[in-house]
């Protein structure tokens, strides 16, 4: 991640247009040759299942509206290249006004945005037992269906993930779940 100086950095950008913003950014460093100093642009997207007519239609959204993630050196004129852009309002930073310093990302947030998992947890999950059996019932505490009580179906060790059956309206609604999302009652 250390590769010539640069952090991953947080830009504010007006809201809907952050596919725009990682193209004209992109545009920028091949055409003013930015690249020892800007390197990944992304915006988080996320796959959503929707609803429509009775049909399912597959979507993109974006994770984070209204923010743009980029990888950067901000040396010499980077950040006013950057700060440039049309659709960008300013870096998260701290300080107001000119005196304002962009703050890089965490490790963790990276880590955690790239989709990574650390070792730490890696080992945690599979040093733990599994504390639930068929036909038990449980209660989601995590997603879309928070609050709903479900009956196990059945468990996949290798996943760590649990199929289960929720009464929604009456009906028994499938879903499958981490362990990390649901408790015992």
């Amino acid at each position: 991640m250390e590769d010539l100086g640069r952090k991953w950095y947080v830009i504010k950008t007006i809201s809907g247009q952050e596919k725009k913003v990682k193209l004209y950014i992109e545009n920028e460093v091949r055409n003013n040759g930015f690249q020892e100093y800007i390197g990944k642009v992304l915006v988080p997207i996320e796959k959503v299942i929707q609803m429509r007519k009775g049909k399912k239609i597959h979507r993109e959204k974006v994770h984070y509206p209204g923010y743009v993630m980029v990888e950067a050196n901000l040396e010499g004129e980077t950040i006013h290249a950057i700060k440039n852009v049309p659709g960008v309002i300013n870096f998260l930073s701290e300080g107001k006004g000119s005196t304002a310093i962009p703050i890089p990302m965490r490790e963790e947030e990276v880590n955690k945005m790239l989709g990574k998992i650390d070792q730490l947890s890696e080992n945690y999950y599979e040093n733990i037992s599994i504390p639930f059996i068929v036909g038990e019932t449980i209660k989601v505490i995590d997603g879309p269906f928070t609050g709903f009580n479900g009956t196990i179906e059945k468990i996949h060790e290798e996943k760590r993930k649990l199929e289960l059956s929720v009464l929604i309206f009456g009906r028994k609604t499938p879903l499958e779940l981490n362990f990390t999302q649901i408790e015992k009652i």
